[in-house]
């Protein structure tokens, strides 16, 4: 299953959960307000994205003539891509990693750590800027915005659920109309929400595969980013980023991923298995 389709069902997934909630709580407008609030959050973060990832990060634009080898990978892949030259930023830090942000390919930004420059050679160092031009292209900042809105609609209403039913805000009627009545009810506003986070989480998994595959063909050739990710990984984990766990998922490796995680919970998926499938990819 292509990791485009693999997105719209989970998306629907999404769309499930929400109106299965809607129906168990009985009345909509809460469910509506839960919903329109999780959008001005979001629409905010989306609409903004940039600025506020690049000033968390003290990111610098990058100077043409400073970083002219930089900007000619840049320009290069982006005439292969189709898209407008993203805007370069600069983060002084020894952590190898990088990430591209921006609402649409007309206001892209594409960030690279001092750290991997260090370690990268120039192919390598294309295949990384080929994966954030791929997160460009696939509207990924677009998406990971409509998927954080619905999982945020449901952890909403699952916290009103929860308060409402800590203060007793459900009468006995509720109980009597089926469907599992209270007990049900609060049972779903406690396993709703982890299940709209784990499904979060899956989407941002298979954006990150398809950057992969798609950051390839814009490279020519899926081994220089196959050979960043080795060691990135390995670099990465010796230097830890210090990071915004709610950015985490913007960067082309989990910069927290010197401590444990779950695969279920994890922003990224296995870059064992990344590498693996650009090594099997047919070139």
């Amino acid at each position: 299953m292509s990791n485009q389709i693999k997105t719209v069902l989970l998306l629907g997934s999404l769309t499930a959960l929400i109106i299965l909630f809607g129906n168990a709580l009985g009345g909509r407008q809460g469910m509506y307000f839960a919903f329109f609030f999780a959008v001005l959050m979001n629409f905010g973060s989306y609409w903004f994205s940039d600025k506020i990832v690049l000033k968390l990060y003290r990111a610098e634009e990058a100077s043409p003539q400073d970083f002219s080898w930089l900007y000619s990978i840049v320009s290069k892949l982006s005439q292969t891509a189709g898209i407008p030259q993203p805007r370069i930023f600069i983060i002084l830090s020894d952590s190898p990693n990088a990430f591209a942000t921006g609402r649409n390919p007309e206001h892209a930004v594409i960030a690279v750590t001092t750290g991997i420059m260090r370690i990268l050679n120039r192919d390598e160092l294309e295949g990384v800027i080929a994966h954030e031009l791929g997160h460009v292209r696939n509207r990924d900042i677009l998406i990971s915005s409509i998927a954080a809105t619905m999982a945020g609609a449901i952890m909403m209403i699952g916290n009103m659920v929860r308060w409402a039913a800590m203060f007793g805000g459900f009468s006995r009627s509720n109980d009597d109309e089926g469907g599992g009545g209270i007990a049900g009810l609060i049972a779903l506003a406690i396993l709703a929400p982890i299940a709209a986070l784990l499904i979060q989480l899956a989407i941002s998994r298979s954006r990150e595969y398809l950057a992969d595959s798609t950051g390839a063909s814009f490279a020519g050739t899926p081994q220089g980013l196959a050979n960043a990710l080795e060691k990135l990984d390995y670099a990465s984990k010796r230097i830890p980023l210090a990071s915004n766990p709610a950015t985490a998922h913007m960067f082309i490796v989990n910069p927290l991923s010197g401590r444990s995680f779950l695969t279920l919970f994890s922003t990224h998926p296995p870059i064992e298995e990344r590498i693996k499938r650009l090594r099997e990819m047919r070139w």
